[in-house]
């Protein structure tokens, strides 16, 4: 077994990078620029997925919605796991799942095993994303080496979404399946990596050792960190079975599989009806399994699902509700388009993911200035400048045009105005989300709000999936018929959007002090 070295430590906050603080800056960034490409790689590909295993747009989505249902269902499951378990450990087998996950779904012949890979990655990003930050914060000393790597962190995973547009479309010339296995030989590089850089803890594991104090430095960045570890690890006179029963795993599965029924549901309604028990009952089950998860959170003793900082706090509530509102009607928006142009325009995948770019690169480039932005213009204002500029982007896909797709003149600019939204408003509403919350409540209220935005991708896509699935096109049906096919699935995507400005139009009025966005920073 390769020997761990002890943490790197610096003498001052004004010193430059070590090699060893690089290599684990570049392995932790390295992984979060793969979980973050994991959705768009899906985007480009769902077409050719569906040729190749025989399955309708229903089916394909859950090769998008498994992803980001493993990732959002299982977030906060996933910060109870790295508290008891340690964040080296947790992190270096989240790589290793990652891998063979992704090497398994490069092999699927089947839909439900695709699902199957997509939901372990899912599971697995929700396990390193705010783990490698939370390492970050930890490892690098606070001030400017800490805010350069937070910087390079936060850029990876912002050009993590173009990147995977690109590289899928590229690869999906070849086959879907490339574009599904180029992660697995990365993230083995970064892992063999890992061994040796990502540091040891004091207390690697808290489930049968006591004591360890708070991390230090909670609050300064929006994310999910680790509780204090004497909170949530179970004493060591507790036996085997109650250590177990304080990862919630009930509550954890009940919640995923809501989401699963729910999703299964909505796809099966188009082609089965309301009067098919194959559509409906897995509605009822969702609704079922809702219930049974409000029953195990209020008699658990350590919930997962802590919702005081939400009812407690219209601030984070309102953010969360904008944020799941941009995200959700963004990557609608991409399933329709990509349907369009690939399914209906017959575009390559590479020509459809290029086209797609403006929409995704935007956000990119601008994310290492988010911060000056909202200091200078206030979160509020730039959240709804952000929402109009996304709605009035849907609001030209809604007008009626003829076929052939006119790209430069009304794709191109559905594409930079939603760009621009997402340049605007998301970090924003990230940084308006924790303006408020007290220390002690900010790992609850980010994982909160990270799980609604995730959630809303997982139900807007499913909902786009039904509505295109429904109003397709008959084989030979002329170009009337290819135009209007996505309008119901477009006018889902505008209303989103313009709930989004009313959210944002919301919090304009009932403004947000800058001092306690300033707190949030």
């Amino acid at each position: 077994m390769t020997r761990t070295l002890p943490s790197p430590v610096a003498a001052g906050p004004d010193e430059r990078f070590g090699p060893r603080l690089w290599g684990l800056l570049l392995v932790l960034a390295g992984n979060m620029l793969i979980d973050a490409l994991e959705v768009s790689v899906a985007v480009v590909a769902l077409p050719a997925i569906g040729t190749d295993l025989g399955v309708a747009p229903t089916v394909g989505q859950w090769a998008m919605t498994g992803f980001a249902a493993g990732f959002g269902g299982l977030l906060l499951f996933g910060a109870r796991v790295v508290t008891l378990l340690g964040r080296r450990r947790v992190y270096l087998a989240a790589l290793l799942a990652f891998a063979a996950a992704s090497a398994l779904s490069a092999l699927a012949q089947d839909p439900w095993l695709l699902l199957a890979t997509r939901l372990v990655k899912g599971f697995c990003a929700a396990l390193t994303a705010p783990t490698g930050l939370a390492i970050i914060t930890s490892t690098f000393p606070e001030g400017r080496p800490r805010s350069r790597a937070v910087s390079v962190y936060t850029l990876f995973g912002a050009g993590g979404f173009t990147a995977g547009l690109i590289l899928s479309g590229w690869l999906t010339e070849t086959s879907w399946r490339w574009a599904f296995a180029f992660p697995a030989p990365v993230v083995l590089v970064l892992f063999a990596f890992g061994l040796s850089l990502i540091p040891k803890e004091a207390d690697p594991n808290p489930v049968t050792r006591g004591g360890g104090g708070a991390p230090k430095g909670r609050g300064a960045v929006p994310d999910l960190r680790l509780p204090p570890r004497g909170r949530d690890q179970p004493p060591p006179s507790r036996t085997r079975t109650t250590a177990s029963r304080r990862y919630d795993i009930p509550g954890a599965l009940t919640l995923l599989a809501t989401l699963l029924a729910l999703v299964q549901g909505i796809t099966q309604l188009p082609g089965r009806g309301w009067s098919d028990p194959r559509a409906v009952g897995p509605l009822c089950a969702a609704a079922l399994l809702l219930a049974a998860l409000w029953q195990i959170e209020r008699r658990s003793a350590d919930p997962l699902f802590e919702l005081g900082p939400l009812r407690s706090d219209p601030v984070l509530l309102r953010s969360a509700a904008g944020a799941a509102c941009l995200n959700g009607s963004y990557l609608g928006l991409l399933f329709v388009l990509t349907y369009r142009t690939q399914t209906l325009g017959h575009w390559s995948p590479l020509h459809a993911a290029l086209a797609l770019t403006p929409a995704a690169a935007p956000p990119a480039l601008t994310a290492l200035a988010s911060g000056r932005l909202v200091t200078r213009f206030g979160a509020p204002r730039l959240i709804v400048a952000g929402a109009a500029c996304a709605f009035a982007g849907y609001l030209l896909q809604l007008r009626p045009h003829a076929w052939p797709l006119d790209y430069p003149g009304r794709m191109l600019p559905t594409l930079l105005l939603v760009g621009a939204g997402f340049v605007l408003s998301f970090a924003a509403l990230n940084m308006q989300a924790m303006s408020r919350l007290a220390p002690a409540d900010r790992l609850t209220g980010s994982g909160l709000y990270q799980t609604a935005v995730q959630l809303a991708a997982v139900v807007t896509v499913a909902l786009v999936a039904a509505l295109l699935a429904a109003r397709a096109p008959a084989p030979g049906a002329g170009p009337a018929a290819a135009a209007d096919a996505c309008r119901p699935a477009l006018t889902l995507v505008a209303v989103l959007g313009f709930l989004g400005l009313l959210v944002g139009l919301t919090g304009l009025i009932r403004k947000t002090p800058p001092s306690s966005l300033h707190d949030g920073e």
